[in-house]
């Protein structure tokens, strides 16, 4: 066996024509992804810790003396303490924390199941129904998103008090069986329209009726929309102010964010440590709950171009 002797030139120029040998497009391919992804891995966590921030700001300042509020503008607190903790729990105006926890999770667990049930069943009446002056009703439901609910703060206030309901829940509550929520109510419209008419035929054909075929068909293909009217209602009502503010006059019925304003009396001086505190805990129910759902919440703003 012999082997043929290769002179230096021949391997200089064998690896000059290596060297200028392009690389394979699915090399090149490989690599441009990536980078690609390293950066765009780089961009997200970047703007992830901005969103955060804040959150964990709050976070660590419930575990900041008094004192340091307006000094000490950093994330961490130069003398840490619990303190905040044990005043927001003893409670304020002679209520504990857990009534104003507690009233807020029944204003909000009550209008999550209000709004959804009456705004399904509106929305089935618009999408599947036909009776006179539907298009003017559906019209009419539109033009309330336009309407402030600054109109109608007195006309409301005066109803209810002539019925004998302010310093109670039924203002807050009674209006979301009502199918109040056109945004929700136009939602679900939305969802039952893109729906194919043949399982209502089928349907019909088999002797159900309209509430059986709302509960056995529609309901459960609109799943991702009642996900989405539950997370939007719950965070709206846990938020509300004004409604609360307006309706009530007990302490002891109080939910969280009309609690927190006693914490600030602009005639003496606040406590910003039970304040901060007392805002970080009404935040963990809406941050536990839209982690719960979010999923369901990614679905239905995926699947609203779907056609069936």
């Amino acid at each position: 066996m012999t082997t043929t002797p290769t002179s230096p030139l021949a391997s200089e120029a064998l690896f000059a024509v290596q060297q200028t040998t392009p690389m394979p497009p699915s090399r090149r391919k490989i690599k441009r992804k990536t980078w690609q992804t390293i950066v765009w891995f780089v961009v997200l966590i970047v703007i992830t810790a901005v969103v955060l921030y804040p959150l964990v700001w709050l976070l660590f300042s419930t575990f900041k003396p008094n004192s340091e509020f307006g000094q000490n503008m950093g994330l961490l607190p130069n003398a840490p303490t619990i303190d905040n903790y044990v005043k927001v729990m003893e409670g304020i105006a002679g209520v504990p924390m857990w009534r104003f926890f507690a009233n807020s999770l029944l204003i909000a667990g009550v209008s999550v199941i209000g709004t959804v049930m009456s705004s399904a069943l509106a929305a089935y009446a618009f999408a599947r129904l036909q009776f006179k002056g539907l298009g003017i009703l559906f019209a009419a439901m539109i033009g309330t998103l336009l309407l402030p609910f600054h109109v109608v703060i007195i006309p409301q206030y005066i109803l209810f008090n002539n019925l004998g309901m302010v310093d109670t829940y039924w203002p807050l509550l009674l209006p979301k069986f009502l199918a109040t929520e056109a945004f929700f109510v136009f939602l679900m419209v939305q969802f039952i329209r893109q729906m194919p008419r043949d399982m209502d035929e089928a349907a019909k054909i088999d002797g159900a009726g309209h509430p059986r075929i709302f509960w056995s068909i529609i309901l459960p293909l609109i799943k991702p929309a009642l996900i989405t009217c539950a997370i939007f209602s719950f965070i709206w009502a846990w938020n509300d102010f004004l409604g609360p503010l307006l309706y009530l006059t007990s302490p002891e019925n109080y939910p969280l964010p009309i609690a927190l304003r006693l914490y600030n009396d602009q005639t003496s001086s606040s406590d910003y440590g039970a304040t901060v505190t007392a805002s970080f805990i009404a935040l963990v129910p809406i941050l536990l709950f839209f982690i719960v759902f979010q999923k369901f919440l990614v679905d239905g703003v995926a699947t609203q171009g779907l056609k069936g």
